[in-house]
């Protein structure tokens, strides 16, 4: 564990895995990942777009796109409000970002969920960014390269947040008629409605360590059938065994693992 005496003690934090004190600056410059443990934080979709993508060959589609508000739902704030929060606090319009970018070089169509908004769950602005990204991608030959990191289906839109899931995979499908190349690379969590979506259709599979995937929780699927779980069960190394994942990839190891996929195929 690093000395800390001779900076604030504001610029130092606890990891939330190993209870480590870790220099912040420090794990900025390793990209959220923990310099003791290496665990993979979660981080918004703006710092992943600069992570992942070459400097400044982002350019974004559809970022004026907002949810409305279908069921004029409420629980303990009403929806539009809910939302209307959200993107102050975040500065985004909706859940994912979707955009042309290019990775080591090699263009591509990229989405990335932000699980800072609403934990990223998919309603029909993100359901149909998505789906407009896959489109583009199937237009213009590029790889389709999506980044996951949700809680599901957004219950505030009820059914038309679960036709989504429809939606984004029959836009898939269309994809792989015309040869496409999908990518998906699963971070934690990826669940629900999106991990039994577009997110378990990639042409390759990628995770992050430790990522969480699965349809339910843990402890829902714990309390809901009363048996007990495999140990480490839902994480990105139980589905890697279990064949669902292709590969586990460092956080700082993505960008050029996502090159070879797209040379080795030929895109």
């Amino acid at each position: 564990m690093k000395e800390r005496t001779e900076v604030p003690a504001g610029l130092w934090e606890k990891c939330n895995a190993c209870a480590a004190m870790v220099y912040r600056k420090e794990v900025e410059a390793n990209l959220g990942v923990c310099p003791e443990c290496a665990y993979h934080r979660r981080i918004d979709a703006r710092t992943r777009v600069k992570q992942l993508t070459d400097p400044d060959s982002f350019e974004e589609f559809l970022s004026d796109l907002s949810s409305t508000d279908p069921l004029k739902f409420k629980d303990r704030m009403p929806y539009r409000e809910r939302i209307r929060a959200q993107k102050k606090a975040t500065g985004e319009h909706e859940a994912v970002l979707v955009g042309k970018a290019y990775i080591r070089g090699r263009p591509v169509i990229l989405g990335v969920m932000n699980p800072a908004f609403i934990m990223a769950s998919m309603g029909s602005v993100v359901g149909e960014k998505v789906t407009t990204a896959i489109e583009r991608a199937t237009e213009e030959n590029l790889p389709f390269v999506m980044v996951t990191s949700s809680g599901g289906a957004r219950m505030q839109e009820g059914m038309v947040s679960l036709v989504q899931m429809s939606k984004t995979s029959a836009a898939l499908a269309r994809l792989d008629d015309a040869g496409g190349l999908c990518i998906i690379v699963a971070t934690d969590p990826t669940t629900a409605g999106v991990a039994a979506s577009f997110a378990s259709l990639g042409d390759v599979i990628l995770a992050e360590p430790g990522a969480m995937m699965g349809f339910a929780g843990p402890r829902v699927i714990k309390n809901t059938i009363r048996a007990e779980l495999p140990e480490g069960f839902q994480t990105a190394e139980f589905m890697l065994e279990k064949g669902f994942v292709d590969r586990i990839v460092p956080r700082a190891q993505l960008g050029r693992e996502i090159a070879r996929i797209i040379d080795y195929c030929g895109k």
